[in-house]
């Protein structure tokens, strides 16, 4: 098989590149990124022109994804929805028989209970963050791209929140900004955790994420796929992981927390999507695990250690390398020393 994986050196993509490498069934791999990177092809799902990059690939995975500036949503239109629109209309062009793309639990419409929701539940998302939009917006435009090929696959997988170490770094420049103190995120140092109600989410270790995302790729499958690992992550969970006390907070007072640091330019992360984060629903993974026989090998508490430390450590770069070893990474991008 001969795979195309756009966003390769992002968080997410590292470890789908290197699950896909390690994959018998994988003959090349070719990592395309916005960013020049060694072992990618650079390219931008904006502009440039994606159609022969795709020409012969079995399988084109989309996990190219703009998360900054939040302060400028047209910009992250243009990439996250625009961009998207580009390479599944390139996928099809070039006549590529699978397409898998990443969303997100960020895509599906608000529960008020924590009943889990199977894949079938509304994708409309929030409609006060730009992500939330942005993701519900591509899952609209998948339908009708579905009905206009319906020879061709299409894969959606909605994982909820994506931590490794590697990415750690990199994550808290993206939400927390440069004042969030990522050194100083450890236990006995942090005393409380502020503890809003409604507020729980699901993470799911990136190397689990790409386990589930390789099954997909060498699988004949279609359709949603819920990845989560468990249990569900709230506060008193974290504060546990920190031995920290909860305090009750109104959730209101965190959103007027959140708007003052916005408005100030301290923290990226807008208050619409602390809104969004509260109505984000739980997700049933039965899916997962029965059609792509998929298990998470990390728990919650494992993934949220190894992330913390990533921050305490200042683990992760800018753009994270594929693999360790430049020569293989060569290989990977051009399909060289591609398995009999």
């Amino acid at each position: 098989m001969r795979i195309v994986v756009t966003g390769a050196t992002g968080n997410i993509g590292t470890g789908v590149v290197a699950a896909l490498d390690a994959d018998p069934e994988v003959g090349s791999v070719v990592g395309v990124a916005r960013r020049a990177a060694a072992g990618t092809v650079r390219a931008d799902v904006e502009r440039d022109d994606l159609v022969p990059l795709f020409r012969g690939a079995d399988v084109v995975v989309h996990l190219a994804w703009l998360f900054q500036p939040t302060r400028r949503p047209e910009r992250t239109w243009r990439a996250n929805v625009l961009g998207s629109l580009r390479v599944f209309d390139a996928v099809a062009a070039a006549g590529v028989p699978k397409l898998v793309y990443s969303s997100s639990v960020g895509a599906y419409s608000p529960r008020e209970d924590d009943e889990p929701v199977t894949e079938d539940w509304p994708t409309h998302g929030w409609p006060g963050a730009a992500y939330t939009r942005e993701k519900s917006y591509v899952e609209r435009y998948l339908d009708a791209f579905e009905l206009r090929h319906p020879k061709l696959d299409v894969v959606r997988v909605r994982p909820g929140f994506v931590f490794q170490r590697a990415a750690a770094s990199e994550q808290r420049r993206l939400f927390g900004g440069p004042f969030v103190p990522g050194s100083l995120v450890r236990p006995g140092l942090v005393p409380v955790v502020p503890d809003v109600p409604g507020l729980r989410v699901q993470v799911v270790h990136t190397a689990d994420l790409a386990d589930a995302i390789r099954r997909t790729v060498t699988r004949p499958v279609r359709g949603a796929f819920n990845v989560a690992t468990g249990p569900v992550v709230d506060p008193k969970f974290v504060a546990d992981l920190l031995g920290a006390r909860t305090v009750p907070v109104p959730a209101a007072a965190v959103r007027a927390a959140v708007g003052a640091a916005w408005r100030l330019h301290a923290v990226p992360a807008t208050p619409g999507l602390f809104d969004a984060v509260l109505r984000l629903p739980v997700m049933a993974t039965g899916r997962a695990e029965s059609e792509l026989d998929w298990r998470p090998r990390h728990d919650a508490a494992f993934t949220l250690k190894e992330f913390l430390a990533g921050l305490r450590s200042g683990a992760g770069a800018d753009t994270a390398p594929l693999a360790p070893d430049g020569t293989r990474l060569h290989e990977i991008a051009t399909g060289v020393g591609r398995r009999p």
